[in-house]
């Protein structure tokens, strides 16, 4: 059986400001205000054309709040929210320009793709562009009133991320980013990160996404951009949040690697590894303790008066995929509360998740295929190649490896050891503060979604990387026991699918890693059952199909010793059953594909085979799985998952006649 890929990891699309989503008491309140058909779009869009600053800026700032429940948003867009926000861009007062930033941020975070598409086609663009150039022009200006430079640098970050949030979800919003010369603007942005990290982060994020796959922005790079993600690379600032930045800027610089001048490839990529080694060296499972108790003994030592008031968990959770602060409009005007440290711990674990995926990204083939099959199934390598697809597909057959410099860079930087040590379950410790505090609840599904990107991490490189570069056989060997532990350690197999589905996907790796070179196995076959069950009754297909994947490794490999052949039976029929019930033609497909590999070959398969009655069985299935190709196949698989159900068709009629001879012997 082939290697399995791993699909790249793109840039998560931005979260709303202000109120969550299921904190609506304040907007249910203003709606009754605003109108008796619970929709207040009219009147607050009206209130747009009031000559008086303050009210403009309490519509805009209501809109904000109104639209992050989604089903206020048709009532908004069939007045033409989009041409009547937009001119509030370039508003004559700051504020106006921040909170209309924030509505059309929020309605293009909470409308998704389909809002943000139309947003654009509106033509939104052109006062975004606008309002960026100007924030730009007045970071240069020697401005008196400090305040007034942070004013214009909080309507920038505003602008900033909703240009994030509309190139991450339309190709039109990314095409106008390109011909606008607007790389160099956010550049600018991204320069302010001495004096402003959360601007300097916003734009991060959204360098990150516009270089990922844009090879019309990749040929317009200068040097002065690539200038100024290395001064950020080389900054040494403390924090969580100069961490963040420093992560978000090595993501960008990774992006970019086809277009640097081949002289200094080597460099940048050690850079960019280094910086997420740094990265990965920090414990989070400490960290968040101190910075808990920090938030105490600051509480305990500031006058009772200045006290804010403590964000909801569900309002961290709507904003933790950012690494910002949540923010609360009052009376129009954005306004950070005192959460530092909840900022520094949500920086930490933003940054520690995407060092993980840029890591996987970076073990991730290149091919335009990834995407379309991410479980390849093969029974027969010397025909299929390793990724299993069929012949016709040729450029898509060579096997997943890592260019020298690369796989230098990170055996160099111990990233294989430092990913599978962030597959451990995080800190009970660092749990239990999260639990005890409402504001930090939210704190516990990014750690562990960290755990779970550490765990595709670790997928990825066994896929890429040899076993003498991962340490050998005993390290191998207590890579597995480690999965083991995570799997079978509780006392019962997780039902978290994030969980399950990196885990899962990482063990199949590791055992195909181990299976090939020999090394014993430290899962029994008992154990390997109880996993399979557990992910048949998982709804994600990839659970499934690796599942499967690991019982037609586990049974490859007790075919070859003596005495096996009632572990086989087991094994045989949990797949058959996977084969013939699955209402998933993949995982259909990979059940089958794992029966050939198990009883291919031997004296206990042979025994096995006949045992479970395979040959009558695998002939009943042969029509049924051949119509169920014809019927449902061309609406809902790929090309590229069609032609290995193709082969794997071929092979069923071919392992039919295998049997069949093995039986008259």
């Amino acid at each position: 059986m082939g290697k399995s890929k791993t699909t790249k990891f793109k840039r998560p699309q931005f979260n709303s400001v202000g109120l969550p989503v299921n904190a609506v008491k304040e907007a249910d309140a203003e709606e009754e205000e605003l109108g008796e058909d619970g929709c207040p779009a009219a009147e607050l869009l009206e209130k747009l054309q009031s000559p008086s600053a303050d009210v403009r800026e309490f519509a805009c700032a209501s809109i904000s709040r109104v639209v992050q429940q989604s089903q206020t948003i048709p009532g908004f867009l069939q007045r033409d929210a989009v041409r009547r926000l937009g001119p509030m861009l370039l508003d004559s007062s700051l504020l106006v320009r921040e909170t209309a930033a924030g509505a059309l941020r929020n309605l293009s975070a909470c409308g998704g793709q389909e809002v943000c598409e139309d947003m654009v086609k509106h033509d939104v663009m052109t006062p975004l562009t606008a309002l960026l150039r100007e924030c730009c022009a007045g970071f240069e200006y020697a401005v008196s009133m400090k305040e007034q430079k942070n004013a214009v640098e909080d309507v920038a970050n505003e602008a900033v991320n909703l240009l994030w949030n509309l190139c991450e979800s339309s190709s039109q919003a990314l095409s106008v980013f390109n011909k606008s010369g607007l790389l160099d603007v956010v550049v600018q942005c991204l320069e302010r990160h001495p004096h402003n990290v959360e601007l300097a982060i916003s734009a991060a994020h959204c360098l990150h996404t516009v270089t990922e796959d844009n090879p019309e922005l990749l040929c317009s790079l200068n040097t002065a951009v690539l200038g100024a993600l290395e001064n950020v690379l080389l900054s040494s600032q403390p924090g969580m949040a100069h961490n963040l930045l420093r992560t978000l800027a090595a993501g960008t610089l990774w992006n970019m690697k086809g277009s640097l001048p081949a002289a200094r490839q080597a460099q940048t990529v050690n850079a960019v590894v280094a910086t997420l080694s740094q990265c990965l060296d920090l414990d989070a499972g400490m960290l968040i303790p101190e910075l808990r108790q920090a938030e105490e003994v600051r509480h305990r030592n500031a006058p009772a008066a200045t006290h804010t008031e403590e964000p909801a968990a569900a309002e961290l959770e709507e904003m933790d995929e950012e690494g910002e602060a949540p923010k609360q409009r009052r009376n129009g005007k954005a306004m950070k509360r005192g959460k530092e440290e909840l900022r520094e711990a949500t920086a930490l674990l933003t940054a520690q998740q995407t060092s993980l995926e840029i890591i996987v990204n970076m073990c991730c083939s290149d091919d335009p295929s990834d995407d379309e099959w991410e479980e390849e199934s093969s029974s027969d390598e010397s025909d299929l190649g390793p990724d299993g697809l069929c012949d016709g597909l040729s450029n898509l057959m060579s096997p997943l490896c890592l260019s020298a410099e690369v796989q230098g860079a990170l055996i160099n930087h111990s990233i294989p050891e430092k990913v599978l040590k962030k597959t451990e379950f995080p800190r009970n410790e660092a749990m239990d503060v999260c639990h005890q505090n409402p504001s930090w609840r939210g704190l516990i599904k990014k750690m562990q979604r960290v755990q779970s990107r550490a765990l595709t991490g670790l997928h990825s490189i066994l896929s890429t990387m040899d076993a003498e570069s991962l340490g050998g056989a005993s390290a191998l060997q207590q890579a597995a026991q480690h999965l083991s532990t995570l799997v079978f350690g509780a006392a019962e197999i997780t039902k978290d699918e994030e969980f399950l589905e990196a885990v899962i996907s990482a063990m199949r790796s590791l055992l195909q890693m181990i299976a090939s070179k020999n090394i014993p196995q430290c899962m029994t076959p008992q154990q390997m059952m109880s996993l399979s069950e557990a992910a048949t009754r998982c709804d994600v297909v990839s659970v499934r199909v690796n599942a499967v994947a690991i019982l037609g490794i586990t049974g490859s490999t007790l075919a070859k010793e003596k005495g096996t052949a009632e572990t086989l039976q087991m094994i045989g029929n949990a797949l058959l059953q996977v084969a013939t019930r699955d209402a998933n033609l993949v995982v259909n497909g990979e059940a089958l594909d794992a029966l050939f590999d198990v009883f291919a070959d031997g004296d206990e398969a042979e025994t096995a085979a006949k045992n479970i009655h395979l040959l009558p069985a695998l002939k009943a299935l042969q029509p049924v799985f051949k119509a169920k190709i014809r019927k449902e196949g061309r609406g809902k698989y790929s090309p590229q998952q069609l032609c290995v159900l193709d082969n794997i068709k071929v092979n069923l009629r071919r392992f039919i006649g295998y049997l069949e001879k093995v039986v008259k012997k």
